[in-house]
C-alpha cells in the first residue's frame, strides 16, 4: 500500500444538492451549498477502490450508498464555478471519499467518435496514459487537473482540480482493463446486469435524463453489445466482488418487474471475510410485492475458476422493515449494530431505485464490508 506522502492538505468546496442525488452527471442548478472538508492528514493512506459496470446499470445509486457509509454526511458534486448556471461536473464528494467518473478519460469527444468510428466502450476511445498517471498521483496524495466528459453536448470541457482523499472510487466502463490502473486498486466491484434488466433501466433513465426515445435505446444497445463483450465484460474475472441483477425466478409477472439478485465474493481476498449464512435457500418471514415471492440463498460456487462465496435475494419486499428478518439469516456482514444493515435500507426508504429487493441489500451489504476492509487496511475504526 502506497503512503500518502503529503502534509496536511485542505480544501474547502462548495457543493450544490441536487433532489434525486447524484446520476453521473450534475449540472449545477441549485444555489443551497454546505462545506466539505475533505483533508488528508499527514501520512494517510488514499485506498482506491474501482467500479465497473456498463452505463446505466445503477452505478450512481451504489455510489450514493458507498459514500455514506463511509463517513458521508454532505455529499454533493464538486464545487465551484456554478455561478453561471452551466457548469458541469462528474465528480463527486463527501467528507472522506471522491468519486471519479472515468467518462471524464474518454479520448475523444461525441464529434471524434464519429469521426473514428468506434463506440466508448472500445479501448482505443480511453486515454489509460492520463488515467494511470492520476490515479497514480491521487494514491500519492497528489490533486490532479482532471478532463471532464459533458454528458449532455459531448464535448472534453476544461479540467476541474480534484483533490486526494482518504479514499477515491473510480467508476465506468473500464476501471480494470488497464494494468497500470488495476495494480493501483485496493479492492474491484462488478455491477453485472442481464440484458433484458438492462434494457428497462436504460429505457427509464435515458428517455426520462436525456431524451431518447424507446427506438433509440434499444438502437444504443444493439450497436454495444459488441464492444460491451468484448472490451467490458472480461473485467468480471478481475473482481473482488460481482453484484449480478437477474431476471426474477419467482416472479409470474413480465421480465423486469422483480429481479434476482447475487452477491459473489472471492473467498481468497486478502483483509476480506465473505458474508454468508445457512446453506441452501430461505424463505424468510415477510410479506412478499404481489406477483412474487421472496427467498434468500446460500451457497458455494466456481466463478472465472475462483472459489466463491454467493448470497442470492430473489422477489420484493412489500414493507421495506422486513429486512430486519433478513438481516437476522446473515452472518459477517461488518454491521457495528445487530440491525444497522436494515436500518441503513429504511433510512434511504422504499422510493430509492432498488430498495425492497436484493440490490438495496447487496449494495448496501457490500458497502458495509468495504468499510470493515478499509478499516482492515488503516488499522482504525470508522465511525458508523
Amino acid at each position: 500500500m502506497l503512503q500518502a506522502l503529503v502534509t496536511l492538505l485542505s480544501l474547502t468546496a462548495t457543493v450544490a444538492f441536487s433532489p434525486v442525488g447524484y446520476t453521473g452527471l450534475t449540472r449545477m442548478h441549485s444555489r443551497t451549498t454546505t462545506t466539505v472538508d475533505m483533508a488528508l492528514k499527514d501520512g494517510e493512506k488514499v485506498i482506491v477502490i474501482g467500479v465497473a459496470a456498463d452505463s446505466g446499470c445503477g452505478k450512481s445509486t451504489f455510489m450514493r450508498r458507498l459514500t455514506k457509509v463511509f463517513g458521508g454526511a454532505n455529499v454533493g458534486p464538486l464545487g465551484g464555478g456554478f455561478d453561471k448556471g452551466s457548469w458541469e461536473t462528474n465528480t463527486l464528494v463527501s467528507d472522506r471519499t471522491t468519486v471519479i467518473c472515468l467518462d471524464d478519460y474518454h479520448a475523444n469527444d461525441r464529434a471524434g467518435r464519429k469521426v473514428s468510428g468506434l463506440t466508448a466502450l472500445n479501448v482505443k476511445e480511453q486515454n489509460f496514459d492520463l488515467m494511470a498517471a492520476q490515479i497514480k498521483d491521487l494514491k500519492s496524495g497528489k490533486s490532479i487537473a482532471k478532463p471532464i466528459y459533458n454528458h449532455v453536448n459531448g464535448t472534453l470541457d476544461t479540467p476541474e482540480t480534484v483533490e486526494p482523499t482518504p479514499i477515491v472510487i473510480i467508476e465506468g466502463l473500464h476501471p480494470f482493463v488497464d494494468p497500470r490502473v488495476r495494480d493501483l486498486l485496493d479492492f474491484s466491484i462488478y455491477l453485472d446486469i442481464s440484458d433484458d434488466i438492462k434494457f428497462a433501466w436504460k429505457i427509464q433513465r435515458d428517455m426520462a435524463e436525456r431524451g431518447w426515445t424507446r427506438e433509440q435505446v434499444l438502437e444504443s444497445i444493439e450497436q454495444r453489445k459488441p464492444d460491451f463483450s468484448a472490451y467490458v465484460e472480461p473485467q468480471m474475472k478481475d473482481s473482488d466482488v460481482v453484484l449480478s441483477v437477474l431476471p426474477s425466478e419467482t416472479s409470474k409477472l413480465e421480465v423486469g418487474k422483480h429481479l434476482k439478485v447475487k452477491m459473489i465474493q472471492r473467498k481468497d481476498k486478502k483483509n476480506y471475510k465473505c458474508a454468508s449464512g445457512p446453506a441452501g435457500q430461505v424463505s424468510p418471514a415477510v410479506k412478499s410485492d404481489a406477483d412474487c415471492e421472496v427467498t434468500v440463498g446460500f451457497g458455494t460456487e466456481k466463478f472465472y475458476d475462483k472459489d466463491c462465496d454467493v448470497i442470492s435475494m430473489d422477489g420484493k419486499l412489500a414493507d421495506i422493515n422486513d429486512f430486519k428478518e433478513i438481516e437476522k439469516l446473515l452472518k459477517d456482514t461488518a454491521a457495528k449494530s445487530e440491525t444497522e444493515l436494515s436500518d441503513e435500507l429504511i433510512k434511504v426508504g422504499a422510493g430509492s431505485p432498488g430498495s425492497l429487493d436484493g440490490t438495496g441489500l447487496f449494495q448496501t451489504l457490500t458497502s458495509l464490508k468495504l468499510r470493515e476492509y478499509y478499516e482492515n487496511l488503516i488499522g482504525a475504526k470508522v465511525a458508523a
